[in-house]
């Protein structure tokens, strides 16, 4: 009876042993994510929120969104967090995620040098004023890399009547890149480059740029969050990447969204409630 005992006790250990650790890894996800709700520190104000709330960490993949959208469809993500409609319908119409939420806005705004060599300082047409940083060839430089920020910019050309991939001269640099180094490559080159409003406020470098053009409608900025579809991806944790979800589109997560300030600047604006965003 003794030996009983002591036996049922080592396997109870060794069961212990072995089913801590699974066990923590189940409370974590993969979210992939734009380097704009990283670089802006959105994440860092949020996450902490969230893990205290529900004991799930998150580890995010921040990229541009093409590409988060594509770490999605290989199923290396749980959940997408990213900032082009358009896209994101794309990838729900493709059976690759479940059901996309808005989540919160902000605005995109064109940043150049305060020489302003372009002279669109003040202007209310976006449109108007990227066909005149064409036409005086003053240096814009374009992350290039199928992010939101980078689909917005070759939307904006194209609704000036620019095919800019046609058009584009040695002025238009593609760099391939995140927003934090397309604004300091726009700093050391005296360039202009559209920016998500949220990396901008957080962006340390700021050197000689500034706002040259906002309010626009069309600088309109929308992200959305989706599940990725566990049916195609059998390895995607439904329920804690839907638990994430449901806390970022809830009374408590748009609160934290909109409670996070810099130098007391709003960055995002919640709208999880908005059927048309």
């Amino acid at each position: 009876m003794f030996s009983r005992r002591i036996l049922i006790a080592l396997l109870t250990l060794g069961s212990i042993a072995l089913t801590g650790p699974v066990s923590a890894q189940e409370k974590s996800i993969v979210v992939s994510s734009t380097t704009s709700t990283q670089d802006s520190g959105l994440f860092g104000h949020i996450l902490p929120l969230f893990k205290a709330k529900t004991g799930i960490d998150v580890k995010v993949v921040a990229q541009g969104t093409g590409q988060a959208l594509d770490t999605g469809r290989r199923g290396d993500a749980d959940v997408v967090f990213v900032h082009a409609k358009s896209a994101e319908e794309k990838f729900l119409a493709e059976g690759q995620g479940v059901k996309r939420y808005p989540v919160m806005y902000n605005d995109f705004v064109l940043v150049g040098p305060k020489s302003d060599p372009a002279g669109i300082k003040g202007m209310k047409d976006v449109g108007a004023a990227l066909k005149q940083i064409m036409a005086k060839g003053a240096p814009f430089i374009s992350r290039g890399d199928r992010s939101g920020t980078h689909i917005a910019e070759i939307n904006l050309w194209k609704a000036s009547g620019v095919d800019i991939e046609k058009e584009k001269g040695p002025w238009y640099k593609s760099i391939g890149q995140g927003m934090g180094a397309a604004l300091n490559t726009a700093a050391a080159s005296s360039g202009y480059v559209l920016s998500d409003r949220g990396t901008w406020i957080s962006f340390k470098n700021k050197g000689d740029l500034a706002i040259a053009v906002e309010g626009d409608k069309r600088l309109f900025n929308q992200y959305g969050v989706m599940l990725v579809n566990p049916e195609k991806h059998p390895s995607v944790k439904k329920e804690l990447g839907q638990a994430f979800i449901d806390w970022l589109i809830s009374p408590e997560g748009q609160k934290a969204i909109a409670d996070y300030k810099i130098n007391g600047e709003q960055l995002f604006y919640p709208n999880a409630n908005d059927p048309n965003a």
